[in-house]
């Protein structure tokens, strides 16, 4: 019995690390799995600390990039030296892009908006067509902006198309991704503002939601389990990330307008 639930969790860990940063919605699929296999599991905590897992991943991921933005920005605030000051203004754009999403986020958490949507999958059949449309418009974007091109328009724009995340089942990497690309961004640099952004709502969605564990009881055995599915989130974000990354500077999101066509499609028709 140990072993047989030991592997439902570390299933749904690798689940979670392989669907967090690529655009097809990883509370989507666990919201999927959750119909489909009836695996006597509390989704809700598994997925705020396995969401917790991909976090560390992607801090682990853009570690230099991360300690090079804040030593910039600090040492820009007492030597006013010009040589930080790019990294400063890009700090500042992180920001920016943040509020949209913020706010929003904070009004539908008070409100509980989605509440009564939360666990209908064929909300996220629907959201899994819409995250397919808009990677299908934006296939071939390549952009000509780098990271210190980057706008306070850009960032207010991509920050709105960060919005669309907040909704069950729409990918927040996709909807980014998708926002850096309209707004003239190469790729790459599309690509690593999106995780820039990413990193201080994951940080801000884990604290509002950090409170909810501390409701509940939660035994030693079942703790293990978290924590080792938290651990393989972790592992498998870091290795998708680095492949996701890849796929798009190469141009190929195609494939992942494909795979949310289909299931969205059996979701719809099925689910």
């Amino acid at each position: 019995m140990f072993f047989i639930d030991l592997m439902k969790y570390l299933f749904l860990g690798f689940i979670q690390g392989f669907t967090e940063t690529i655009p097809v919605s990883s509370s989507g699929h666990l919201m999927i799995f959750k119909h489909l296999i009836n695996l006597n599991i509390d989704f809700d905590t598994l997925a705020i600390i396995t969401n917790f897992g991909s976090l560390i991943g992607i801090i682990i991921l853009f570690r230099n990039d991360l300690i090079k933005l804040i030593k910039s920005f600090f040492s820009y605030l007492t030597t006013k030296d010009k040589k930080y000051k790019n990294d400063y203004k890009y700090c500042w754009l992180i920001v920016l892009g943040c509020i949209p999403a913020g706010l929003v986020g904070l009004i539908v958490n008070k409100l509980e908006l989605f509440a009564k949507i939360d666990n209908n999958v064929k909300i996220v059949g629907l959201s899994l067509l819409i995250t397919a449309a808009l990677l299908f418009m934006i296939r071939n974007y390549k952009g000509k902006k780098k990271d210190y091109d980057i706008t306070w328009k850009n960032a207010l724009m991509i920050g709105c198309f960060q919005i669309l995340g907040l909704f069950p089942g729409i990918s927040r990497s996709g909807s980014t991704i998708v926002g850096g690309l309209t707004q003239d961004l190469k790729r790459d640099t599309a690509f690593k503002y999106s995780f820039m952004l990413y990193i201080p709502m994951s940080i801000a969605a884990t604290a509002l939601e950090i409170g909810d564990l501390f409701g509940k009881s939660i035994t030693g055995i079942t703790l293990l389990y978290y924590l080792l599915s938290a651990f393989v989130s972790m592992i498998v974000t870091i290795l998708v990330t680095k492949w996701f990354r890849e796929v798009v500077n190469k141009g190929k999101l195609i494939y992942f307008v494909i795979y949310c066509a289909i299931v969205g499609s059996l979701v719809l028709i099925f689910m």
